[in-house]
């Protein structure tokens, strides 16, 4: 029966989180029963979906949910071994029990980083993919634009428009992200949001308009985009970060819409199900022919866990964020 630390949020913040706001509690993880397997967790995943849900839906006092990856240490179901790597959905623990369901076993590719399987190999890169290659309906040469283009998500969404030959602009908050997006990932244009106003320096960046905006963030960057779209643009919207701490994303010119005939949809990675073992041959290739540049923020320890979600929500991770648990 193994001590396990894991992390509860105890009072729902009203703008930014605060690191007093959440707890690290000390529990006793049972051992596997029967059909069962206890998991030690290696890594976790922080994404910035996790903050609406501290305001809404991530109980008080409880271990918070999350995108882990670990290697079963005990097994009693004959479905898994001690050894086997598995992905689930209980991060923000360091042991746990489980039946089996809700877990996929991985079987890592021996040319690639254990830690691609948390973001561009993982269910980051698959929303991306889908994304900009279903939702967007990419096609080849296009003009796109992708919003938080240094973050994990819109990392990869850029990356898979260059290698369709798009003419592609990305939005960062740093310099440091902006000259990585232009050096290393060969971005067309990059735009520092905190340098000038948004709306100028896309209206500069994108001579021919665009047919594609992948959204992270609203607010600002969708209504300066909105300004831009050609007819039949396409927008399809993966997150709101805009809006997360204030609850609100202010829009005044939706109506753009209509008179471009512009489709905006928002969408979860599991719209596309059908594409991932696609996207799994495409993703491996693009990473080990170095078509697919990444970045990682990792700190360590359970206790930095909040310390992680609240420094990737003020922009200061440089690629995904992970929380390194165990070796």
């Amino acid at each position: 029966m193994p001590v396990s630390r894991e992390v509860h949020l105890i009072e729902r913040p009203k703008a930014m989180p605060t690191v007093d706001q959440f707890q690290i509690v000390e529990t006793h993880v049972p051992d596997a029963a029967d059909g069962e397997v206890l998991v030690q967790n290696l890594y976790m995943s922080v994404d910035p979906a996790m903050r609406p849900r501290l305001t809404a839906g991530q109980d008080l006092g409880v271990a918070m949910m999350g995108g882990a990856l670990g290697r079963v240490v005990q097994s009693k179901n004959s479905d898994y071994a001690v050894g086997d790597l598995v992905s689930n959905r209980l991060g923000f623990r360091e042991y746990f029990t489980s039946d089996g369901k809700g877990l996929t076993k991985l079987t890592p590719d021996p040319d690639l980083s254990l830690t691609t399987h948390m973001h561009a190999l993982g269910m980051t890169g698959f929303t991306a993919y889908g994304g900009i290659l279903h939702i967007g309906a990419l096609k080849d040469g296009e003009q796109v634009f992708v919003s938080t283009a240094g973050g994990a998500v819109g990392s990869i969404a850029a990356q898979i428009a260059k290698i369709k030959n798009c003419y592609v602009v990305g939005s960062t908050g740093s310099a440091e992200k902006a000259a990585w997006l232009k050096d290393e990932v060969g971005l067309d244009a990059v735009i520092n949001y905190k340098d000038a106003p948004i709306r100028g320096q896309l209206e500069a960046a994108t001579p021919k308009g665009i047919d594609v905006y992948f959204d992270n963030v609203g607010g600002d960057h969708l209504e300066a985009a909105l300004r831009r779209m050609n007819t039949l643009g396409r927008i399809p919207v993966c997150g709101f970060i805009s809006g997360y701490n204030s609850g609100h994303s202010n829009v005044s010119n939706l109506s753009n819409i209509i008179y471009s005939r512009v489709m905006l949809r928002g969408f979860v990675g599991t719209d596309f199900m059908h594409m991932y073992g696609d996207f799994q041959r495409d993703m491996a290739g693009w990473l080990k022919d170095g078509r697919v540049k990444y970045q990682e923020t990792v700190l360590e320890g359970i206790n930095n866990a909040p310390k992680a979600l609240i420094g990737l929500m003020e922009g200061l991770n440089a690629g995904k964020m992970l929380v390194k648990l165990a070796d």
